[in-house]
C-alpha cells in the first residue's frame, strides 16, 4: 500500500468505494432496472458489486411475469426473498440461485414509478435489519438520481452518485501497519482534503475527541472478541471548530492464522446523538431515549447504552427495589463470570435477587438516597467485590418521594470521577428513576392486559370429526395491548359447527369487555340452536341494548360437516376467504347487514356455500389486511396469495404463514382457519312426525322397526324401541305442539333424537321408589343408553340417546331358517 497520500486517495476509485458499501451491507451485486419505451417490461441500465461476474442478472424482465422485480414494481413495497424463497419464483431471479437471497425495492418519487433496485446477497441468511435500512435508504437515493434526470437517460455511474447524495464514507484499514485507505466522502466528513491526508490511521484520528478516543483505539486495534461486526459513534472537530457526531460500522477480515488482517467499515453523519459527560445535549439524549423506553426492559437498554460505552465502563447493573430485595432487571456484559461468585450461587432464574441488608454498602446509599463513588482499591463486602476493582459508581434512583432502584457502574481500571461525570451521573440516576417506575407501571398494566385478553379468547380450539380448525390472535403494538378482536368456534353437535370472528371497535380495556360479552352471547345463542341469521340478530338486538357508544362487525358461519354446506352471515365484516382443493382461492361473496349494535331491526340474510373436502375457510380480520400504507383492496389479495402458497397439510403453519412479518402493527389480528376433511362415515337418517293421537306411541315404533329393518341393525331393536316409546310418551304427555324423531346411523351406532317445543330440560326423580308413579322412563332410557342428554334447539328442545349396535353372531353351521320376529311393535 502506498505511502503518499495524494497517491493514495486518487487511487480510491468511487466503483471501489461503491462496492465496499455494497458489500458491508451485504451485498455481492446491485442492479438497477428501468421501464423500457413501452412500459412492458424493466431493461437492466447498471450494476454494481463485487461479484458482478459470479452473479448474472437478467437483461429485461418482464411487467407481466411473476419476477421479484415486477412485484416489488406494482405493488410498491420491498421484498425480501430467502434461497428458499426466491426459488418460487420462476423468472427475473439469479443465477446461479443456490444459495442466493435477494431483495427488490421499488424506486418512487412523489407517487411515479421510476424503476426497480434488485440487490443479491450471497448470504444464505438473508439480509438483517440494519442492512435492509441501508439498502432501503440507497433505493431512495437512487430513485432521487432517477428523478432529476426524468426524461433523459440515465446517467452513467448511477449507483455511486446516488451512494454519493448518501454521503456514505468507506475505508480499509491495516492494523498491522495503521495505513488506512479512505475514500473522497470519509475525508470530507472528517474534514480532510485530499491533498492533504498522507495515508496513515493518526492523521484522521487526531480529528477526533480525545475522550471518543478509546472507542476508536478499539478499531484500529481489534482484539479477538470485536473480529465480528462493530458499530460506535464518535465525534470529530472540523477544521471550522464545529464538531460533528459520526456513526462507524466495521468488521474485521482474519487471515488463515487468525490474526487480523483488514478492517472494512462504513462511516456516516448521524443525527442520533450520544453525548459524552461534558455535553449538556447528552441528557436532553438520554430524557429522549427514556420518553421512548415503555418496558422495564426498554429502560434498561438504555442505560446500559448511555453509560457503559460512552464511559468506558466494564460492567452496568440495574436492579429494582421490591419490599427491601434487590431484583436484578439487567446486567451487561450478561455472562456469569463477569459478576460475584455470591451472585452466581443466587443465579436461580434469569437474573439474581438478593436481599437489600445482604449488601450493606448498597443499603447505606439506598437509605440517604445518595451517589456513592467508591476509588480504585476500595474494600468491598463480597457481594459487590470484582464489579468495580478500579472504581464503582452506585447510584439510587429516586422516583416520586422513594427509591424505584439502583444503578451499579464498575471499571475494572483505576477510574477518576471527574465533576462533569458526578453531574451526569446524578442526573441519570432522576431521569432513569422516573422512566423505571413508569415503565414497571406500563409492564403491570400490560401483564394485566394479557391476562384479560387471554381469559376473554377461547383457551383451545375443540377437535372436529369432519376438519382442523387453527386460531392466532396478535395484540397491537401501540397503546394498550388489548383490543376488540375475537374468534371463536362452536360444536354445535357431532356433525355441526359454528365459526365466529368479530372485531369490536376500539383498542381499550372497554373494547375488550364487550368484545368478551359479545363472544359469550353468540355462544349461548349458537347453542341454543338458532340458525345462523338468528344468532346473529339476537347479538345485534343485545348489543344495541347495552348503550354503549361501540359498534361490533362480525361473520358468523355454521358449517354442515356431513353435507359439506356452510350458512354464512355477515355483519359489516370482511368476507370470507377460500382456498380449493386445486389450490385457487377466492373471495366469498356473502350478502351483509350493518355493524352490530347500529340499527335494532337490522336484517341479516344468510349465504348457503358448498365446500369439497380438502377447502380451507380463512375468517380474518382488518389488521392483518388492511393498514395506513395497504389498502384494504391490496391487502385481500396478498392474503389469497399467501393462503394458495401456503400448504393445508398443516393448519398451524399455514396460519403462522397467513401472519407472516407484518412488522410494528397498528392494529390487532384475529384469524381463524378451518381446513374441511369431510366425515369419515356418512351416516344414514330417518324422520318422523309424531301424530298426537291415542295410538302415536305405536306408529312411533313402527316407524323405528321399519327403520332399522331398512338399516340391518335389528339387534338394536329392542333397546331401540323402548327409548322411542320413552322419549316419544314424555313429550306428548308433558309438551304441546309439534313431536318429531329422528334416528341416524353411523358406524355401530343408532342416535334417536326426539324433539318437542318445550325449552324445559326433562328431569329426572331424586327419588324412585315402589310407590312412584312416574319418573321411571327416563332412567330406563339412561341405563339402555351409551349415552343420553338434552340440547335446546330453536323453538324448543332436543332429547337424544345413542345405542350402540351388538356385534352380530355368526350363525351356527347346523342352524335351522331364522324365525321372523313378530313381537318389534
Amino acid at each position: 500500500m502506498p505511502h503518499d497520500g495524494r497517491s493514495r486517495v486518487g487511487a480510491v476509485l468511487e466503483a471501489a468505494a461503491s462496492d465496499r458499501v455494497l458489500s458491508f451491507a451485504g451485498a455481492a451485486v446491485a442492479a438497477v432496472y428501468v421501464p423500457d419505451d413501452g412500459n412492458d417490461a424493466l431493461r437492466l441500465v447498471e450494476t454494481a458489486g463485487c461479484a458482478t461476474s459470479e452473479y448474472e442478472v437478467p437483461e429485461h424482465v418482464p411487467l407481466s411475469g411473476g419476477s421479484p422485480a415486477a412485484h416489488a414494481f406494482h405493488t410498491d413495497r420491498p421484498l425480501w426473498l430467502t434461497p428458499a424463497a426466491l426459488a418460487s419464483f420462476s423468472e427475473g431471479g439469479v443465477t446461479p440461485q443456490a444459495e442466493v437471497s435477494l431483495g427488490a425495492l421499488p424506486l418512487k418519487t412523489e407517487g411515479r414509478r421510476l424503476g426497480c433496485l434488485v440487490v443479491v446477497g450471497a448470504s444464505a441468511e438473508g439480509f438483517d435489519a440494519e442492512q435492509r435500512r441501508f439498502v432501503e435508504r440507497y433505493a431512495e437515493a437512487v430513485a432521487g438520481v432517477l428523478q432529476a434526470g426524468h426524461g433523459r437517460t440515465p446517467p452513467p455511474s448511477l449507483l455511486s452518485h446516488a451512494l454519493r447524495n448518501l454521503r456514505v464514507g468507506t475505508f480499509v484499514l491495516v492494523p498491522d501497519t495503521g495505513l488506512i485507505e479512505a475514500d473522497e466522502t470519509l475525508l470530507e466528513l472528517v474534514g480532510i482534503t485530499p491533498d492533504d491526508f498522507d495515508g496513515k490511521a493518526d492523521t484522521l484520528l487526531a480529528h477526533a475527541l480525545p475522550e471518543d478516543m478509546h472507542a476508536l483505539m478499539s478499531v484500529l486495534e481489534p482484539s479477538p472478541q470485536a473480529f465480528s461486526r462493530r458499530e460506535l459513534e464518535f465525534r470529530v472537530r472540523r477544521p471550522t471548530g464545529k464538531m460533528r457526531w459520526l456513526s462507524l460500522s466495521c468488521r474485521v477480515v482474519v487471515s488463515t492464522d487468525d490474526q487480523p488482517e483488514q478492517v472494512l467499515g462504513v462511516v456516516t453523519a448521524t443525527a442520533v446523538l450520544r453525548r459524552s459527560a461534558h455535553d449538556v445535549s447528552r441528557i436532553q439524549w438520554l430524557t429522549a431515549a427514556l420518553d421512548d423506553a415503555a418496558t422495564v426492559r426498554d429502560v434498561s437498554r438504555v442505560v446500559v447504552t448511555a453509560l457503559r460505552e460512552p464511559l468506558g465502563a466494564d460492567r452496568v447493573a440495574l436492579a429494582e427495589v421490591q419490599d427491601d430485595r434487590l431484583t436484578v432487571i439487567a446486567l451487561d456484559p450478561p455472562q456469569t463470570a463477569a459478576w460475584p461468585k455470591i451472585w452466581r450461587s443466587e443465579w436461580r432464574s434469569e437474573w439474581p435477587d438478593a436481599p437489600v441488608s445482604a449488601l450493606p454498602t448498597l443499603q447505606m446509599a439506598l437509605r440517604d438516597s445518595r451517589m456513592d463513588l467508591w476509588p480504585a482499591g476500595t474494600a468491598l463486602e463480597p457481594g459487590l467485590e470484582g464489579i468495580g476493582t478500579g472504581g464503582l459508581a452506585v447510584l439510587p434512583l429516586p422516583a416520586k418521594g422513594r427509591i424505584a432502584g439502583v444503578c451499579l457502574v464498575g471499571w475494572d481500571q483505576p477510574h477518576e470521577f471527574v465533576p462533569e461525570e458526578r453531574s451526569l451521573l446524578t442526573a441519570t440516576a432522576a431521569l432513569v428513576g422516573q422512566a423505571l417506575k413508569r415503565a414497571h407501571g406500563h409492564d403491570a398494566e400490560q401483564e394485566l392486559a394479557t391476562m384479560l385478553q387471554r381469559s376473554l379468547l377461547p383457551r383451545r380450539l375443540p377437535e372436529l370429526a369432519g376438519g382442523t380448525a387453527v386460531a392466532r390472535y396478535l395484540p397491537a403494538r401501540r397503546g394498550l395491548q388489548v383490543g376488540g378482536d375475537w374468534y371463536d368456534v362452536i360444536a354445535l353437535s357431532e356433525d355441526r359447527v359454528a365459526l365466529v370472528i368479530g372485531d369490536v371497535q376500539g383498542h381499550s380495556a372497554g373494547a375488550a369487555t364487550i368484545m368478551g360479552q359479545m363472544r359469550t352471547a353468540v355462544r349461548a345463542y349458537a347453542v341454543e340452536g338458532h340458525p345462523p341469521d338468528v344468532v346473529v340478530s339476537h347479538a345485534n338486538r343485545l348489543l344495541v341494548g347495552m348503550e354503549t357508544d361501540l359498534f361490533a362487525t362480525c361473520c358468523y358461519a355454521e358449517l354442515d360437516m356431513d353435507e359439506g354446506t356452510i350458512l354464512f352471515v355477515r355483519a359489516g365484516h370482511l368476507s370470507p376467504l377460500v382456498r380449493h382443493p386445486d389450490g385457487s382461492t377466492e373471495e366469498v361473496q356473502v350478502e351483509g347487514g350493518p355493524p352490530l349494535g347500529i340499527l335494532a331491526e337490522a336484517a341479516f340474510p344468510m349465504t348457503s356455500v358448498a365446500l369439497a373436502p380438502g377447502t380451507v375457510l380463512a375468517l380474518v380480520t382488518d389488521g392483518l389486511v388492511e393498514a395506513a400504507d395497504l389498502p384494504l383492496d391490496e391487502g385481500m389479495l396478498r392474503t389469497r396469495a399467501a393462503l394458495a402458497a401456503a400448504e393445508p397439510a398443516d393448519p398451524g403453519r399455514m396460519a403462522d404463514e397467513l401472519l407472516g412479518d407484518i412488522g410494528r402493527r397498528e392494529d390487532d389480528v384475529a384469524l381463524l382457519l378451518l381446513r374441511y376433511d369431510g366425515m369419515t362415515t356418512r351416516p344414514i337418517r330417518a324422520g318422523w312426525a309424531v301424530w298426537r293421537l291415542p295410538d302415536a306411541v305405536m306408529h312411533a315404533r313402527r316407524f323405528t322397526a321399519r327403520t332399522l329393518r331398512g338399516w340391518k341393525v335389528e339387534e338394536a331393536a329392542d333397546a331401540v324401541l323402548l327409548v322411542v316409546s320413552e322419549l316419544v310418551t314424555n313429550a306428548l304427555v308433558h309438551t304441546q305442539g309439534p313431536v318429531h324423531v329422528d334416528l341416524m346411523l353411523r358406524a355401530d351406532r343408532v342416535r334417536v333424537c326426539v324433539s318437542d317445543t318445550s325449552p324445559r330440560a326433562p328431569a329426572k326423580p331424586v327419588i324412585v321408589d315402589w310407590e312412584s308413579t312416574g319418573g321411571r322412563g327416563l332412567v330406563l332410557v339412561e341405563a339402555m343408553s351409551e349415552s343420553f342428554g338434552s340440547v335446546p334447539v330453536a323453538g324448543g328442545k332436543q332429547v337424544w340417546s345413542e345405542i350402540v349396535v351388538p356385534r352380530r353372531e355368526p350363525a351356527p353351521a347346523d342352524a335351522g331358517p331364522r324365525e321372523e320376529r313378530g313381537d318389534l311393535l
